[in-house]
């Protein structure tokens, strides 16, 4: 029986073909690991879990390595493990920040930083894409949409990357537990101090909404703000940096793909969607059942543990045709990347923008892209993503 926590099978497996089999044998698979859980892996049972918090909540753990005797220590205080009716007053405040005023000034930081970066990489020639390109775009952004000043940037890159991702960001090694949490303990720090400036001293970023923001007249505490901090630090970096990594792979080996975006850029927030659905970064979403229920003739106890698996429900061959083919002008693309329902993601707008922007200077700029040596994937069930991308990039 395969287990799907089994890092191996991300890092060097073939984890699609696992879930194709799975959609077609098992699709409510019983994960054999040390804490057991439900495996769901088609897409419209995916969208029945989201759509049910009532029963499926998120208030116990939302990724696996949770403790599922002792739930998440951040329930009800990080917007990803709170249920209603807290999650929706929480929500409100972060979402005070991802206006359309502050999206279309993004907009232009955004663009930016894109031309910046492809710029340097291409005076290069070769690069290794992921630092030098994916991971400089989305740190930028997060942290002026946080407040986080630009001389700090860099080490927040760091930071997060050493805590939640696959190994060092720079060296690209497995990095150990210890560094993790220390890590781990230097980010809620840094926010922490961050959240007593702003209350002094509020500005127009999210550490100002969240450090004087308040649901039923009670403020937020410094912990309430350091956690979802960090949450949206991760989600910005992560996701996006993945998302931009397996997308110029795809494409990379596929140069026909490529010259049909040279011939036609309008064609690219198609490819977009497609990118988003292909890598998919955020894997999976766990849920806790909170009564006896029954998934596709399957029945679920409560308490029991329940993960989505996104990227297996994005290639769901009932939903889309060909699902193990790349097509850059896939419509309609009804991917749920951002997951779905009152958990989707806040920030993915923002993700589209920047991945939009990036993939157009991209195909303006270069002629042809192909891969310069070996890729290294990250050793995750959590994120799936590439570690290492070195490219050639011709003008």
């Amino acid at each position: 029986m395969t287990d799907l926590t089994d890092l191996d099978l991300w890092e060097h497996g073939d984890p699609d073909a696992v879930f194709a089999q799975l959609r077609r044998q098992d699709p409510v698979y019983r994960n054999p690991s040390a804490e057991p859980f439900w495996a769901v892996t088609r897409y419209a049972d995916a969208l029945a879990v989201y759509r049910d918090p009532a029963t499926f909540s998120s208030a116990r753990g939302m990724v696996l390595g949770v403790d599922p005797g002792q739930g998440d220590p951040a329930s009800g205080r990080m917007l990803v493990v709170t249920d209603p009716p807290r999650h929706p007053k929480l929500r409100r405040i972060i979402s005070g920040v991802f206006t359309p005023r502050m999206m279309s000034r993004l907009e232009d930081r955004v663009r930016a930083t894109v031309h910046r970066l492809v710029e340097r990489a291409l005076s290069r020639g070769e690069c290794e894409f992921v630092d030098d390109v994916a991971a400089g775009l989305p740190v930028a952004i997060i942290c002026e949409i946080l407040g986080v000043p630009p001389a700090d940037q860099d080490w927040m890159f760091h930071l997060t990357s050493t805590a939640f991702g696959g190994g060092d960001p720079r060296s690209g090694e497995e990095v150990s537990s210890r560094e993790r949490a220390e890590a781990y303990g230097d980010i809620f720090e840094y926010y922490a101090e961050l959240a007593d400036e702003r209350r002094r001293a509020p500005g127009p970023d999210l550490v100002s909404l969240l450090a004087r923001g308040e649901i039923d007249r009670a403020p937020l505490t410094t912990e309430e703000v350091m956690l979802n901090c960090t949450n949206l630090i991760i989600g910005g970096n992560e996701t996006t940096r993945h998302a931009a990594a397996g997308g110029l792979l795809a494409l990379a080996t596929r140069p026909d793909a490529w010259r049909q975006l040279r011939a036609d850029t309008s064609a690219v927030p198609t490819l977009v969607e497609e990118v988003l659905r292909w890598t998919t970064p955020g894997m999976h979403a766990m849920r806790t059942s909170t009564v006896d229920t029954e998934i596709a003739g399957r029945r679920i106890r409560a308490g029991e543990r329940v993960v989505v698996w996104n990227v297996s429900a994005d290639r769901d061959e009932s939903v889309f045709d060909e699902p193990e083919r790349f097509d850059v002008l896939r419509a309609p693309n009804r991917h749920i990347a951002f997951g779905q329902g009152g958990h989707h993601c806040l920030g993915a707008a923002l993700a589209r923008t920047e991945l939009t922007a990036l993939f157009e200077e991209l195909v303006k700029q270069v002629a042809s892209v192909e891969p310069a040596g070996p890729v290294r994937r990250t050793r995750s069930c959590v994120l799936r993503g590439i570690r290492r991308l070195p490219v050639r990039l011709t003008v």
